[in-house]
């Protein structure tokens, strides 16, 4: 067993070293996907297209969860990262054979099925959508043509677990970038053209896998198709993977719920479904950026002290991811509650996204923003319990959530409109957070709750301040006028708020900024506070 302080430090410098090239690479990704989604929202708005294209998406992005971050993380990163320690290279990719075999069939069927059911698919996840023919129609045909792109992820994902669990992350990051890409270069080529949307999915799926297989030849992987379906780990691999498959389900099917609430145009108002895509976009900003970035670097190192049962330096590094997202995420939620429309208005505002989808999507995304630090903190919980090989807490936490998020949308959908959709996700998100920590915190023993309670307590006051500085910027340099004085006045509170949190964090002594100063200036020993 491990010593434990002596080594935590550089550990986590590991990790945030990880992260950071993950956190890079997403930011990349995202940028791009902003100007994906702008290109979308200023040339079909919030109407009868850009809803289709949502529903079509959502059932490829439900298996990409499931095969992604939901058999990855769970299983496979685990697995693999403490077989590679234990065996020999040869053994390692022979059971990589067995699994991508495996894969394969599963994934030709699920796609076989989602083509042939595309009409009943679309008639559950969209009810609302039956009303109106052309729209359905629309659904259905955009969504057998994107099903394909299910074979295809699922494959990028296997790539990304087998190299992930080998600490290598540069290429699976930035694969997603090239999905980006090819949405926008065939959204230009079609114009108002719906099917090049989802040709560019399709197109961006092929690239997100053909740019990882060179790296997996490098490494030593051959190709054993077919040959050989079975091995003692990958039958493991399985047994984890099936509550988290149902786990990763159930958390998509939160999703579908908000979707199949906001079908509902009579009751939440048209457009309801691209509304909530819009502005859950821009939450996923920092969540991909960041905790998603972190969970995905530290889980190899939460799995490898599980496989030596360090559990005081799991507790460690959970109270130091915590505490990081922490930093990150409380401070954004602030910042998208107070610039909620200027933000909207300036990057998706013109075209087609007229004023009237700029209301309603800032509306959703304040409400969505009040559980910001909830989604990001509850895939580091998440990550942790997969280490530990316990898949059933987090299945039976996230089927909790489900059934929460259901009845807070039937109550808050009539008083609230769309916006009773999205603070519905964020209760059910904070009170999940809870539920992990205070489950995990029985199972790894005590762990101290006062530094991470502290922690909050302080970085939340400082984003309060930093909040004011945003709000009072606005009112210093006004969006009213045309583009250019929207994006002066964004920037100005933008980088005012960031100014402001560095030094409101100075001033309440936020410890995670001190460690923020030591990754970034590379002394190890400058303390600022005491």
């Amino acid at each position: 067993m491990s010593t434990g302080k002596s080594t935590h430090p550089h550990i986590h410098h590991s990790i945030a070293k990880s992260a950071g090239i993950i956190g890079f690479a997403t930011l990349c990704s995202r940028i791009l996907g902003f100007i994906r989604d702008i290109v979308i929202a200023r040339l079909f708005g919030v109407y009868v297209y850009a809803q289709a294209f949502v529903i079509a998406f959502r059932i490829p992005n439900l298996f990409r969860d499931l095969v992604g971050e939901g058999a990855v993380n769970a299983a496979i990163v685990p697995v693999f990262s403490e077989y590679a320690l234990k065996h020999t290279k040869e053994e390692f990719w022979e059971l990589a054979n067995v699994v991508l075999n495996l894969l394969l069939i599963v994934l030709m069927a699920i796609t076989l099925f989602g083509v042939v059911f595309s009409p009943l698919i679309v008639r559950l996840i969209a009810p609302g959508f039956i009303a109106f023919p052309e729209k359905l129609a629309a659904t259905i045909t955009l969504n057998r043509i994107i099903f394909p792109y299910i074979l295809l992820i699922g494959l990028a994902a296997y790539a990304m677990g087998i190299l992930n669990s080998l600490k290598h992350f540069v290429v699976p990051a930035f694969a997603p970038c090239l999905l980006n890409i090819s949405l926008i270069v065939f959204s230009l080529l079609f114009g108002e053209g719906i099917k090049g949307l989802a040709l560019g999915v399709l197109i961006g799926g092929v690239l997100q896998l053909s740019v990882q297989v060179p790296v997996l030849y490098r490494k030593g992987f051959r190709l054993s198709l077919f040959k050989n379906f079975y091995h003692p780990q990958a039958k493991l691999i399985g047994k984890l993977m099936l509550p988290r498959l149902l786990s990763s389900c159930i958390y998509q099917l939160n999703n579908f719920v908000d979707s199949i609430f906001g079908s509902f145009a009579w009751i939440v108002g048209d457009g309801g479904v691209a509304v909530l895509y819009f502005s859950y976009r821009l939450i996923q900003f920092p969540l991909g950026i960041f905790s998603n970035s972190l969970s995905q670097a530290i889980l190899p190192t939460f799995s490898q002290q599980a496989a030596i049962q360090d559990h005081q330096q799991i507790k460690r590094t959970l109270s130091w991811g915590l505490r990081a997202v922490f930093f990150v995420m409380v401070p954004a939620s602030v910042g998208f509650m107070v610039l909620a429309f200027p933000l909207v208005n300036t990057l998706f505002g013109g075209g087609r996204f007229d004023q009237y989808s700029c209301g309603l999507t800032a509306s959703a995304l304040f409400y969505y923003s009040i559980g910001l630090f909830a989604y990001g903190t509850t895939r580091i919980l998440q990550s942790c319990f997969f280490s530990l090989k316990d898949t059933v807490t987090p299945t039976k936490v996230a089927g909790l959530a489900l059934i929460l998020n259901i009845i807070f949308n039937s109550v808050l959908m009539f008083p609230m409109k769309i916006a009773g959709i999205a603070l519905a996700t964020s209760i059910s998100g904070v009170i999940t957070f809870f539920i992990l920590l205070f489950a995990l915190k029985k199972q790894l023993g005590d762990f101290d709750l006062k530094e991470i309670s502290f922690s909050f307590l302080r970085i939340f006051i400082a984003s309060l301040c930093m909040g004011a500085v945003c709000r009072l910027s606005l009112l210093v340099f006004s969006p009213d006028g045309g583009m250019f004085f929207k994006i002066l006045s964004l920037a100005a509170a933008v980088f005012s708020g960031l100014v402001s949190y560095i030094g409101f964090c100075f001033i309440f002594k936020v410890k995670e900024m001190q460690q923020v100063w030591v990754l970034v200036a590379g002394k190890t020993r400058i303390k600022f506070f005491k």
